[in-house]
């Protein structure tokens, strides 16, 4: 296995190279066009979480758009699980990796020119956690802002696709962070209940019982799933729901789950603190206990130690 200690390795194209080797052509699809699925699973001390079912997903996007990788699910989870363990050597201590794969349909064909590849643009690659950036929102809750823009419909695209055309949703951040820096923004859909956010899924918390978007509407997160899976587990009531801005001013808690903070805690939406204004609030408290024990990590404490970086 080639290795560079000083810089991280990525798989392209049937490679293991280092990071600064990795050239995409600005002919491909995916610059051209965003016609690329991607996937990202996280470590936790420096083993994979989940990564089988992120790469499960990755590949029921591929199916959606017609994409073919040239090679198995279980070939991309054994290319992932190699990138991992070759930059192993560069991962600091108290961090974690992104672990991501994106494949794009390849190069745009140009009339009556042969084309330097055929098939599909293959990038696995590890990337350092945003633990400094976001352990204030441990800290402190995150301040959700639901922007004017609306979340693409289904019947124009499916949400539950992972594709690199992201605009939409970074549309809606850029204007939550308009207003407030330190917002994530929670689009809503186009009949006005709340849908998702980039890289989030939105629960509330009312009476005890958890309510997060129906599944039609929205990326179902792997993180969305284990807490789900958490909630029966503890016996608490969870509900698949259409839920507007009167449900969320309303709400006793909130939190957002995504790969990276796994579960973190909602402080205020548009502006308005909830119910119970504290960090985290006993329902959410409990959940985030039984992630830390699921995944043998206290992930709470890991942001927390990045606080002051």
């Amino acid at each position: 296995m080639p290795q560079n200690t000083n810089e991280r390795m990525a798989w392209f194209n049937g490679e293991l190279i280092p990071e600064s080797e990795v050239r995409i052509s600005f002919r491909d699809r995916g610059w051209l066009f965003g016609d690329t699925a991607f996937d990202v699973a996280r470590t936790f001390g420096g083993k994979p979480f989940k990564l089988r079912e992120h790469v499960e997903r990755l590949y029921r996007t591929l199916a959606y758009l017609q994409i073919d990788p040239g090679m198995s699910a279980d070939d991309m989870f054994n290319i992932s699980e190699r990138v991992v363990e070759a930059n192993a050597p560069l991962l600091v201590p108290e961090r974690d990796y992104w672990v991501g794969q994106r494949i794009s349909r390849g190069l745009m064909p140009l009339d009556g020119e042969e084309i330097e590849s055929t098939g599909p643009t293959i990038v696995v690659d590890c990337t350092p956690l945003p633990l400094s950036a976001r352990a204030p929102d441990f800290r402190d809750g995150i301040e959700v802002v639901v922007p004017s823009v609306r979340r693409t419909p289904p019947e124009a695209m499916s949400p539950r696709a992972k594709m690199c055309n992201y605009i939409n949703l970074i549309l809606g951040d850029l204007e939550a962070k308009s207003r407030n820096p330190r917002a994530w923004a929670i689009l809503l859909d186009t009949s006005g209940n709340l849908a998702e956010g980039l890289g989030s899924n939105f629960f509330l918390v009312r009476d005890g019982a958890l309510f997060t978007p129906r599944v039609d509407y929205v990326l179902p997160g792997i993180s969305r799933d284990v807490v789900v899976g958490l909630a029966a587990d503890l016996d608490i009531e969870c509900h698949e729901s259409d839920m507007s801005l009167f449900d969320a001013h309303n709400a006793d808690e909130a939190f957002l789950t995504s790969t990276s903070l796994c579960l973190c805690p909602v402080r205020s939406i548009n502006g308005t603190v909830l119910k119970n204004p504290a960090i985290p609030g006993p329902v959410t408290a409990r959940l985030m206990a039984a992630y830390r024990e699921l995944v043998g990590f206290d992930f709470v404490e890991q942001y927390f130690r990045h606080l002051h970086d």
